[in-house]
């Protein structure tokens, strides 16, 4: 049973091209499958996404006379097993759930689809279920990305960007005959805006022509020997596809600022959280202009080799936002400025907690400790509020029991009581 009905909301979705579109991120979504031409759409109901599976029930009758087809699966792996008709086939699949748990339980048939590549489009549209309010357990669906080599793309939290990440997503796709994940964080599934419409399209291949013109290509099927091929097509061929389609059409943005020497590299999805800490500290306002350059990568994985070492060459530090751990992306910046020999100091997670959601108080304090660090000219015109508190330094114990055990002072409290009541019996006790 759906959640909530999308009735009304679904209306929208007829809008014709080159009017605007108001709504939530979630319809953006639907509006911009339905804009790329896509075949077949399934998944699985799970929070911040499956408000996507009741929009799209609700849209039924678009979608059947676009000739798209839906269904809701049985389990997350059912839902990416469907996307085995855009091995053969030159159609455009996409397929919804929750992750992290979500995309564990289809990681098998990914790793399978990964391997032997596709032909159409493919989109893994996952709900990012991270952070204050999750209800699962905190881990990252960037490992799977790296485990099985798809490309992450994480945009920025308004209606334009995440229309266009799910338009680029299919073309990236295709370009490198490899499956795309679209991040969509809890903000961004529920974030209101606005964009200009394109038509909707109906699929260029649908599935009833696929049934009619089988074709069968045992070297997709991942079996030996084709599975060893599979590994180095992955690398000699696709890997270079994705990046330069990713160049060439600046998937991932660059901001201007004052400042020439520092920068800030982001996930697109901390974006505007990013903005309003940003703001806070008196170095950017509410029209999204920063006094501090910025690197937005709306594609986290694969990370683009000679855009880090663009913006990081000029710079004598830059730091990186990135939510949640392992630090995948930091250590991948690390490894790619070292081996360019390039000096810039890279700070990250020793200015910010390591674990945990990066909300906007947060990547305040550690924007605010960069600056101190790296920045001395411009951290005194900080507000002290902004400023993360100095430690608390803990008095050293003057007690001669202690000092040899260096026991803390709350240790200390205790032996000398320990030697006040010993010292008290022994008073009280005959002689």
């Amino acid at each position: 049973m759906a959640e909530r009905s999308f009735k009304k909301e679904v209306g929208q979705l007829r809008i014709p091209a080159g009017e605007e579109f108001r709504g939530e991120g979630i319809l953006a979504v639907t509006k911009a499958l339905l804009q790329s031409g896509v075949g077949y759409v399934a998944g699985y109901q799970g929070s911040p996404i499956s408000h996507l599976m009741d929009v799209l029930a609700d849209a039924k009758d678009i979608l059947d006379e676009l000739g798209v087809h839906f269904e809701a699966s049985a389990s997350e792996a059912t839902a990416a097993a469907t996307l085995a008709a855009s091995v053969m086939y030159p159609i455009r699949g996409a397929v919804t759930w929750k992750s992290t748990v979500g995309t564990n339980v289809a990681s098998d048939a990914l790793a399978n689809l990964a391997s032997g590549g596709v032909t159409g489009g493919t989109l893994v549209i996952i709900g990012e279920d991270y952070g204050e309010g999750s209800s699962i357990m905190q881990e990252r669906s960037h490992a799977f990305a790296m485990k099985s080599q798809m490309w992450l793309l994480d945009p920025r939290p308004n209606l334009e960007s995440i229309v266009k990440a799910v338009e680029d997503g299919f073309e990236l796709s295709e370009a490198s005959n490899t499956p795309v994940m679209l991040q969509m964080r809890v903000r961004s599934c529920h974030v209101h805006g606005r964009f200009i419409t394109r038509e909707n399209r109906r699929p260029a291949f649908t599935l009833a022509e696929a049934l009619e013109n089988p074709k069968r290509d045992v070297g997709r099927i991942v079996l030996p020997p084709a599975s060893f091929a599979h590994e180095h097509e992955k690398v000699r061929e696709r890997w270079p596809a994705a990046v330069k389609f990713i160049r060439e059409r600046k998937l991932n943005e660059f901001f201007d600022g004052d400042f020439s020497d520092i920068g800030l590299i982001l996930q697109g999805g901390l974006y505007n959280g990013a903005l309003r800490a940003l703001q806070l500290l008196g170095l950017a306002d509410s029209f999204g202009n920063t006094r501090l350059p910025l690197y937005v990568m709306n594609v986290t994985y694969p990370v683009i080799d000679d855009e880090v070492l663009e913006f990081c060459e000029s710079r004598r530090a830059v730091l990186l936002l990135e939510e949640g751990q392992p630090d995948f992306i930091e250590q991948n910046l690390h490894a790619i400025l070292r081996r360019a020999g390039c000096a810039t100091v890279l700070a990250g997670k020793d200015v910010l907690p390591m674990a945990g959601e990066y909300t906007t108080e947060v990547m305040r304090d550690g924007i605010a400790a960069f600056l101190a660090a790296h920045a001395h000219a411009l951290a005194p015109a900080l507000p002290a509020s902004a400023l993360p508190p100095r430690p608390r330094r803990r008095l050293p114990c003057r007690c001669a029991f202690t000092r040899k055990s260096r026991r803390s002072p709350r240790s200390c409290r205790r032996a000398r009581r320990v030697f006040a009541l010993a010292a008290r019996s022994a008073r009280s006790s005959p002689r």
